[in-house]
């Protein structure tokens, strides 16, 4: 069982599941397609990814175009990270808008993520484990990025110095005008 927050920006969910904790641990499902469907994620996950970033590892913000677009289903299940995801559905309200959650494993929240945005996020502890689901296979000929700091979006980091790939370092603006 999934509680379902629908965010001002349309298409993105924040989802807490429900945590069955005694003295052994816990047992959580972190994803059940009929609930999904039933709330309104009539998505179908074709790809899981794992990523380990160690502490001010700042990745994105990217996104596949065209027929491969991905939608994600974001956890963090170890450490804690900031999670950015940016609308870039041509034509939207909020195109170029932003909106940014704390996943951490102490509070096992999921982030969806529809096709048509740009997804990124900051590493907060030391080291952070990124679980996710993607509603498209990776393509790499349809993969495309935003620079991090774009001052049009104007994301608000936890920092604005943070550890960046070179490919992260040389995506280009949204050009949001």
């Amino acid at each position: 069982m999934f509680t379902y927050e629908r965010l001002d920006i349309e298409g993105l969910y924040l989802i807490t599941p429900q945590i069955f904790s005694d003295d052994r641990g816990f047992f959580t499902e972190t994803y059940k397609r009929s609930e999904f469907f039933d709330n309104g994620i009539r998505k179908d996950f074709v790809q899981d990814n794992l990523s380990r970033s160690v502490k001010n590892v700042l990745r994105g913000l990217h996104y596949q175009e065209g027929d491969y677009a991905q939608g994600k289903l974001v956890r963090c299940t170890k450490g804690e990270i900031f999670d950015v995801a940016v609308d870039i559905r041509q034509g939207s309200k909020t195109f170029g808008k932003w909106f940014g959650v704390i996943l951490s494993e102490e509070n096992r929240k999921l982030f969806y993520i529809p096709e048509g945005f740009a997804h990124g996020f900051y590493t907060i502890s030391d080291i952070a484990e990124l679980s996710y689901k993607c509603t498209s296979e990776y393509h790499g000929p349809a993969d495309r990025g935003i620079i991090w700091n774009d001052p049009d979006i104007n994301i608000t980091w936890p920092s604005m110095n943070p550890i960046l790939s070179q490919k992260d370092l040389q995506l280009p603006r949204l050009n949001v005008m």
